[in-house]
């Protein structure tokens, strides 16, 4: 295994006990970088990445290895881990939301696939069917089978599109939706979050109009909704309203869904309701289903009354009055709901002073989103976007390329620059394809740009029959909003942390430049760790990285039982190294 001490540094904290200015000065920068989420002050995290700094000294094969997880962490989700749940809130449920371990609590092993685990089903296959032993939760099956959700047939689990709203099939309640919002039709709509997604039927019904959904549900002892999701093939994050923003920037999604999706919107001075109010795009819609939309004729299977639940529905729309939303549509159980489109409204309510909610002052960043508190106040969207509302928006899929208003928010970021990095992606992903021709076959389905800046990577596979989740770094520019204005989807995340996602849910990871942007902060092997956590076994990774960074990663990749070549740039670079690996297919020793 790889030794973590340095004897440079030893002699340096020999050398410190004589000049204390110095041991004062180091405490005090170490704090400050700790407070800024760097790296802890320790022993063995003071050097900047021991491994890294290695470089290609550790080539031997036997240079690194991990051991097996036992089989009881098949389905380890590191920050959403229902083992550690007592130790935190019940208020809000707080507890299911992101609880990252401690360095000292990492695993450091492989998580191993569950017993009788085979290669997913092929999309577009897999929208309808799964292997069972690939998810193999007897509590979910038992549950919802009387909803028509998902049922378990022979080896497979079945989604047959059902829900508790749509007892027709989701197809059927698309169709009442798209009627409703003619949007959903020529292209306006391109985006869609669900909040308390199922199993992602809607999702999964959207892909085939030309919608892209973020489907979001947390975890849950039980139910492996978003498990469920990506084996099918549907996009798909872990993810609970509770505290804390969604790690989503302001004005980004053209659409968000709940349909019976339990979240108390009106509870808690609406906080929840200004959060989806945060992420909609302005002219954006929102769609309700459930208690109490049509509560008229509803209310007696809701273990309920009448009244309470007209109160309840009068609560909602003062509510969403407040926040300049307008009553759009609404038909049997299905109401949709606009955004104001301009500002015209958020200037009238600035007017009263006891209005409620407030406007959200100037201290809080719009599209902070990364461990940022829920605020009870409504983020205006900034007076200077002209053409960021929905009607603006070019129809999709004109927008793909179209240069967002927002690039200039970028620092250095212009028309021209945009430009330039849409063709130089196009010439990567031509290059991969040929180093990689799974790209663009039915063996790649679930792609994760693991830090993008624009969404170029997923812009030049968009026809390929694949979806891209683009990643953004936390510390990185905050180039997510162009990501969504392109009319893709994204997430911001810090790599010094695990993913919201569970294993095996990805077929290819996409890495550019990451560990030379993030050594200072993050350790190689636990991001690769989680690499390989969030990989599916016979999946692929692409990694760009500088010649310094190559035979390190090579190396731990080795220990992790990937197999990879080196490869050349598409402009045969000497600074910089295409690594294209394959993580192998292996069946924990225990279950043998």
């Amino acid at each position: 295994t790889m030794k973590y001490k340095d004897e440079k540094y030893e002699k340096a904290e020999r050398g410190s006990t004589k000049i204390l200015p110095k041991t004062v000065l180091l405490i005090l920068l170490c704090g400050l970088s700790f407070y800024l989420g760097g790296f802890y002050c320790g022993k063995n995290k003071l050097q900047v990445n021991d491994v890294a700094k290695a470089g290609s000294s550790y080539n031997s094969p036997q240079s690194v290895s991990f051991p097996e997880c036992s089989s009881d962490y098949q389905d380890y989700t590191p920050c959403t881990d229902p083992r550690k749940w007592k130790k935190y809130g019940t208020h809000r449920l707080t507890f299911m939301e992101r609880h990252c371990p401690p360095v000292f609590d990492r695993k450091q092993c492989l998580v191993p696939p569950p017993n009788g685990y085979k290669s997913p089903i092929r999309w577009p296959k897999s929208k309808n069917e799964c292997w069972y032993r690939n998810v193999p939760y007897d509590w979910i099956n038992n549950q919802k089978s009387n909803q028509h959700w998902l049922k378990k047939e022979g080896e497979k689990f079945i989604f047959p599109g059902g829900g508790t709203m749509f007892p027709n099939g989701v197809s059927a309640y698309v169709d009442l939706m798209q009627d409703l919002i003619p949007e959903m039709k020529d292209g306006t709509i391109r985006t869609a979050i669900d909040t308390g997604c199922g199993v992602a039927s809607w999702g999964g019904d959207l892909l085939d109009r030309g919608i892209l959904t973020v489907s979001l549900a947390p975890r849950d002892n039980h139910e492996a909704q978003v498990q469920f999701a990506l084996e099918r093939g549907i996009p798909a994050i872990l993810g609970i309203i509770s505290t804390q923003r969604l790690p989503f920037p302001s004005n980004s999604f053209d659409m968000a869904h709940c349909s019976r999706c339990l979240i108390p919107w009106t509870e808690f001075g609406g906080v929840y309701l200004l959060e989806i109010h945060r992420i909609l795009r302005p002219g954006g819609f929102w769609v309700l289903s459930g208690p109490p939309v049509n509560y008229e004729n509803r209310w007696k299977g809701w273990d309920t009354t009448v009244e309470e639940q007209r109160s309840n529905y009068e609560k909602l729309q003062d509510l969403l009055s407040s926040m300049c939303f307008k009553l759009y549509a609404k038909k049997d159980d299905i109401a949709v709901w606009q955004k104001s489109p301009d500002n015209t409204c958020y200037n009238k309510l600035s007017n009263d002073p006891d209005a409620y909610p407030p406007k959200c002052d100037d201290s809080l960043e719009p599209d902070s989103a990364w461990y940022t508190p829920l605020r009870p106040c409504v983020v205006v969207p900034s007076p200077k976007l002209k053409k960021t509302d929905l009607e603006s928006t070019p129809k999709w899929p004109e927008r793909l390329h179209s240069t967002p208003e927002r690039v200039s928010d970028v620092p250095g970021g212009n028309g021209g620059l945009f430009k330039r990095d849409s063709s130089k992606w196009k010439t990567r992903a031509k290059h991969y394809k040929k180093l990689l021709p799974a790209i663009g076959s039915d063996k790649i389905r679930n792609v994760m740009d693991m830090n993008t800046a624009y969404g170029g990577l997923a812009a030049a596979l968009v026809d390929d029959p694949l979806w891209v989740m683009n990643v953004v770094s936390s510390y990185a520019a905050n180039t997510l909003p162009v990501v969504f204005d392109r009319g893709l989807i994204g997430t911001y995340h810090d790599w010094c942390e695990a993913f919201s996602t569970y294993p095996r849910t990805y077929d290819l990871l996409h890495v550019d430049g990451l560990f030379t942007s993030e050594s200072q902060r993050c350790e190689m092997k636990y991001v690769m760790l989680e690499m390989d956590r969030i990989l599916r076994p016979n999946g692929y990774a692409i990694i760009r990285e500088s010649s310094y960074f190559a035979d390190t990663i090579a190396s731990v990749a080795k220990g992790l039982r990937w197999s990879c070549r080196k490869e050349q740039t598409e402009s045969e670079s000497e600074n910089e190294k295409l690594l294209v690996c394959q993580k192998k297919l292996w069946y924990s020793s225990e279950t043998k």
